[in-house]
């Protein structure tokens, strides 16, 4: 790019989430737990899920990996 920033054009993987849905968390250490999904931020592959903790909402970042649908 003349006189500007080259920046590279990757594409970004098709996200199969949605924010709200529910989710099940298959690694880590909430692994087996449910979770609500609250935000999606395909630039990193990670999404915010917010698990339930001690009768509290706790928003937990992890890769598209570590969840799967329920």
């Amino acid at each position: 790019a003349k006189g500007g920033i080259a920046v590279a054009r990757t594409p970004i993987a098709e996200i199969d989430f949605e924010v709200g849905e529910t989710i099940i968390i298959k690694e880590g250490s909430f692994a087996g737990l449910p979770g609500s999904i609250s935000e999606i931020k395909p630039e990193s592959g990670k999404l915010i899920v917010l698990v339930s903790l001690f009768e509290r909402e706790t928003p937990v970042e992890l890769s598209f990996g570590q969840v799967e649908k329920q």
